[in-house]
């Protein structure tokens, strides 16, 4: 979360989904954060007076690192919460951002908490009953369903204690004995009744594509372009989740090209991998993490161009999330929390909800064309890096095949315009005209998009810019200063 949308969240006061406290006690901030679980998701801004007026948090990120272990440990199912440090008018504050739970009733040192309101309740029998209810109505996720692995011959010891040693530093979870290799796994919630769930087959056994060929990731770098089907190196990867992340981040690294530069004022060169590191990071931790890998035709795959880097995974986008939220700061919706609270445990996963913001962020420092995230429930999600070579071609792109038209709209096209609006701010009277030389060659360009493409003649619709109008008109923008 940024000081802006921290500085909107004080100026609109305790809500529903807001609470402000002075202090950060932890039993206090756990009740909260367990009410915010089982009611949808919310924040907690510690370090706030009544009214939204910052006093401030002393040796805030030691409070950060204890707070944090105190709800992990204290919290019962396992859910993943991100705390942060923050500086506002000099004084930092501590922010918990809670997404709503997947696995209600959630419980904070054995008491069950809701939100009603600004107050945090805590939740009578009826209210229990009824969250149990729809819990075993709605249908388990599939990281929570039990493995056919066998617990004594397909775990990878290696790989689990790998995730003990790397909470052993950040103390974020406490094992009973790291040493008993079941103890862990049912610390790590993945293992329950004697049998070993998907969450955990995926990430700590040897093969798990063995059960599940959907776990498998493909990797290939092209020659040209896809259709040219003409490939330079291709690969298969197999084993525990964490391990495979690395070699197909390696697989990345490898087959892409080293950029070098010389910094302003500097006779030292720079050399930089083609995509920023971090970029290829988080979007693969975030295609492993959000993934569906309940769809057996579905997986992850990575296919490296000349242009671009293309990291795909099967599924979709939550509710309420669309390409153009992605680099907010939205509360993040986890389709596999186990996975990715282990992912969190690991420092694979450092920021909930963040990775976009990040990955853009990486982009802009390098100057890049701003990364693109497509989704299609049918055919999955899809992020676009885009190489430095990229920007010459797109800028051609723009004076040469977009029309004056169209650079008109996308000049035009401000947040979601109706098309009365929109033919109104571009000064036109002929409602063919419009139609024909100006909004379906937007259209049939991919510069803009129907708010309801379901139904194109709805009363309702709007246009709005869509990824690629927004890389244009960034383009023209910047043309225009010259």
């Amino acid at each position: 979360m940024n000081k802006e949308e921290i500085s909107k969240l004080l100026l609109l006061g305790e809500n529903q989904i807001v609470e402000f406290k002075e202090m950060c006690k932890p039993d206090a901030i756990g009740r909260i954060v367990c009410s915010f679980l089982n009611s949808g998701g919310g924040y907690v801004i510690c370090g706030i007076k009544n009214g939204g007026v910052p006093i401030g948090i002393k040796n805030a990120i030691q409070v950060r690192l204890e707070l944090e272990k105190d709800l992990i440990t204290k919290i019962i199912p396992k859910a993943i919460v991100y705390l942060e440090v923050q500086e506002i008018q000099g004084l930092d504050v501590v922010i918990v951002e809670v997404p709503g739970g997947k696995d209600i009733p959630y419980a904070y040192n054995n008491s069950i908490y809701i939100r009603e309101g600004e107050k945090t309740l805590k939740a009578s029998v009826n209210i229990i009953k009824d969250m149990i209810m729809r819990r075993q109505v709605e249908p388990e996720r599939w990281e929570r369903r039990f493995s056919n692995a066998d617990i004594e011959v397909d775990i990878d010891s290696d790989e689990l204690h790998t995730t003990v040693d790397a909470t052993f530093e950040t103390r974020l979870i406490v094992f009973r004995d790291p040493e008993n290799l079941v103890m862990v796994l049912e610390d790590l919630a993945v293992f329950k009744y004697g049998r070993l769930t998907n969450a955990g087959d995926v990430l700590f056994t040897k093969n798990p594509s063995s059960r599940y060929p959907q776990v498998r990731v493909r990797a290939a770098r092209y020659k040209t372009d896809k259709t040219d089907n003409a490939y330079q190196d291709m690969k298969s990867f197999e084993g525990p989740l964490g391990e495979v992340l690395e070699q197909v981040y390696t697989f990345i690294i490898r087959n892409t090209p080293t950029v070098s530069r010389f910094a302003r004022s500097s006779l030292v060169r720079q050399d930089d991998s083609l995509y920023p590191e971090d970029a290829v990071r988080e979007g693969l931790v975030n295609a492993f993490a959000h993934r569906d890998y309940s769809d057996f035709s579905g997986g992850v795959s990575v296919n490296i161009y000349p242009d671009r880097l293309e990291i795909w995974n099967s599924g979709s986008f939550p509710d309420g999330i669309t390409p153009e939220t992605m680099a907010s700061g939205h509360i993040s919706i986890l389709r596999n929390p186990d996975i990715a609270h282990i992912l969190y445990l690991r420092g694979m996963m450092e920021k909930l909800g963040r990775g976009s913001m990040l990955i853009r962020k990486a982009c802009d420092d390098r100057q890049l064309l701003a990364p693109q995230w497509t989704s299609d429930k049918y055919k999955g999600v899809t992020l676009t890096l885009f190489a430095a070579e990229v920007t010459a071609e797109v800028t051609t792109e723009v004076t040469t095949e977009v029309t004056t038209e169209v650079k008109s709209v996308i000049k035009a096209v401000d947040g979601e315009l109706s098309r009365h609006d929109l033919q109104q701010k571009l000064g036109l009277k002929h409602d063919e005209h419009f139609r024909k030389a100006y909004l379906l060659p937007s259209l049939e360009a991919g510069c803009i998009e129907m708010t309801i493409p379901d139904k194109p003649n709805s009363r309702l619709q709007k246009y709005r810019l869509t990824a690629k109008g927004k890389q244009i008109r960034k383009i023209l923008g910047k043309e225009d200063q010259l």
